[in-house]
């Protein structure tokens, strides 16, 4: 019997052990997506206890403590810092078999050296060893994220901030890189009851008015480039869906009108606009050469109550079972007609769209980047064992895995990077089973070559750091 979370953990034969070892441990980490707080990183942040670097904004473990029964006060409540943790420790036992199980106990030993399993006996202790830890200074935020080997971390940004973190942190100029990331949803979701305030605020910004869809496109191709100014390499979306009808400026233009005049928007004239500016982005990050991300498929804010009551990224969202192939191969065929077609990485967060996906990017490789449209990590729900175990067959099978830009963290946590070794023990043991299989030739250097491409190299290449 192996011993829980030794130095060989998730690796299963002698082949999977070396690849590991002595290929894919040292490699840097590029995590170029997250929801890390800029001011954090700007301000070297440290913590005043575990809690507030582990609990606070992590709606993985609220889902699982709701789900153990314990009250809303211990989760996003007033409750103290010391008795949430107790709480959540309690909590943990019956996570086994769920991710949050191995990435709690990995987090505890990377970062604070704790190998003791964590429940609601060894809490207190735990709770403060790891507290007076994060009070050091070497365990501050730009500290943690140095411990994991990161170098750059592209953080996920609103056309609204302001963007002063990351020009203060810029100004010292750190080796660690701190880049933001363009993520203009707020302005294609016309439907949104907030839409006019978004504008208004956007025109502040920008210094003019915004009061139809040409402006709308002015303004955010003002703050891309004041993104760009600050090193910003990539946009993301979070969409249920692909918008992508047949579509002109003019009806973009007239749905823009409408509600600026108060009046209601058809479902179709809510999608023309949709599709219209959704591909004026798209064309807009061709031109400035960003790579343009897209997570698809989250039912989002599930339970009304929970929503009125907390609001959003509390943890009441799920997977969608949204239909995606037609209207993201007409997106992105239209911009690839015209040579539009920045680089893409395409989330998905249906399993069952694996396969369409694997597939679907294919049709858009067109020789010029190697692997300029990628089949994204496992990501949410779909961030654990099995889901990306199951991405990696399914690009393998219909794909390039060798090309494949790899892991993020896409966590608001500064003590999530162990995902990372996490991705990395799991694509090492499938290449080495299938060598040990006799699926792969016996030559290490060589596939130790593609797991350090997977784990660093082609997503430094990809995105030009």
């Amino acid at each position: 019997m192996k011993k829980f979370l030794d130095e060989n953990f998730l690796l299963t034969n002698k082949t999977s052990e070396t690849l590991y070892h002595e290929f894919a441990k040292a490699m840097p980490v590029i995590d170029y997506h997250n929801h890390l707080p800029p001011d954090q990183i700007a301000n070297d942040t440290n913590f005043d206890n575990i809690s507030q670097a582990w609990l606070y904004g992590d709606h993985y473990k609220w889902r699982a403590m709701r789900t153990n029964g314990i009250d809303e006060s211990y989760c996003t409540g007033n409750r103290s810092d010391e008795e949430k943790f107790q709480k959540w420790a309690e909590t943990v036992p019956y996570t086994l078999r769920n991710p949050l199980y191995h990435w709690t106990h990995l987090e505890l030993q990377r970062y604070f050296g704790i190998g003791e399993v964590l429940n609601g006996k060894s809490a207190p202790d735990i709770y403060k060893r790891s507290s007076e830890l994060l009070r050091e200074k070497d365990f501050s935020c730009r500290n943690l994220l140095k411990k994991m080997n990161v170098k750059v971390v592209c953080t996920t940004d609103d056309p609204l901030d302001s963007l002063e973190h990351h020009k203060a942190y810029a100004a010292e100029g750190n080796e660690l890189k701190m880049l933001p990331t363009f993520r203009p949803d707020k302005f294609i979701l016309i439907d949104n009851p907030d839409f006019l305030s978004y504008l208004e605020r956007l025109g502040a910004i920008v210094g003019f008015g915004i009061d139809s869809f040409e402006t709308i496109k002015k303004a955010l191709a003002q703050r891309a480039r004041d993104f760009a100014a600050l090193g910003c390499r990539l946009s993301d979306h979070g969409l249920e869906q692909i918008f992508a009808i047949d579509f002109t400026e003019e009806g973009a233009d007239k749905a823009v009108k409408k509600v600026r005049a108060g009046q209601s928007l058809s479902t179709a004239e809510a999608l023309e606009y949709k599709s219209a500016i959704l591909h004026a982005l798209g064309v807009m990050y061709a031109e400035l050469g960003w790579t343009q991300q897209f997570h698809l498929g989250a039912l989002r804010n599930n339970n009304r109550r929970a929503m009125r009551q907390l609001g959003p990224d509390t943890g009441w969202d799920s997977i969608g079972d949204f239909p995606q192939a037609a209207a993201l191969s007409r997106f992105l065929g239209k911009l690839d007609e015209y040579n539009q077609l920045a680089k893409t990485v395409i989330y998905n967060l249906n399993p069952a769209d694996n396969e369409m996906i694997a597939t679907m990017i294919g049709n858009f490789n067109d020789g010029s980047v190697a692997g300029k449209v990628q089949f994204g990590s496992g990501w949410w729900f779909l961030d654990q064992k099995d889901g990306m175990t199951r991405q990696i067959n399914a690009l393998s099978n219909m794909g390039l895995l060798s090309r494949f830009i790899g892991m993020l963290t896409d966590s608001r946590s500064f003590l999530s990077f162990p995902r990372h070794e996490y991705f990395r023990r799991i694509l090492c043991n499938i290449l080495g089973e299938d060598i040990e299989n006799g699926e792969l030739p016996d030559d290490l250097a060589w596939t130790g070559e593609v797991v350090q491409n997977i784990c660093y190299n082609n997503a430094s290449r990809f995105f030009n750091f």
